[in-house]
């Protein structure tokens, strides 16, 4: 059973991983499929040392997992649970006010669009 430290370390080492744009494109990579290095680095744009090090990181993290095959390492995400986590993190829709009023009145999340929101379109 997980306690609050280390639900605030797996929070805090899932918030680190994604804080980088790189590592946030390396783990939309591997959501569809396991990636290698090279095949990153030239997926991204980017060079296999700086793909190598983001992974060296997401490792350390514990979102990724390495398994060495010959000469190569495949690289995949660690947990199905992360996965779906990651899949269910992407597909929200994320509050921002686009200065469009609300189009949902009956909406009942507290402060999205509803009554309780203030004013039209406040955070959607």
């Amino acid at each position: 059973m997980l306690t609050l430290a280390s639900r605030l370390d797996v929070m805090n080492r899932l918030g680190r991983a994604m804080a980088d744009p790189t590592r946030s494109r390396i783990l939309l990579q591997l959501l569809e499929a396991p990636g290698y290095p090279v095949r990153l680095s030239e997926s991204l744009g980017l060079t296999r040392t700086n793909v190598s090090n983001h992974l060296a990181c997401l490792r350390g993290c514990g979102l990724v997992v390495a398994t060495p095959e010959g000469r190569q390492t495949r690289y995949e995400i660690a947990d199905p649970h992360l996965t779906r986590a990651l899949e269910l993190l992407v597909e929200a829709v994320v509050a921002y006010d686009d200065g469009v009023s609300c189009v949902n009145e009956d909406c009942d999340v507290p402060l999205c669009c509803g009554p309780g929101a203030g004013r039209t379109g406040e955070a959607r």
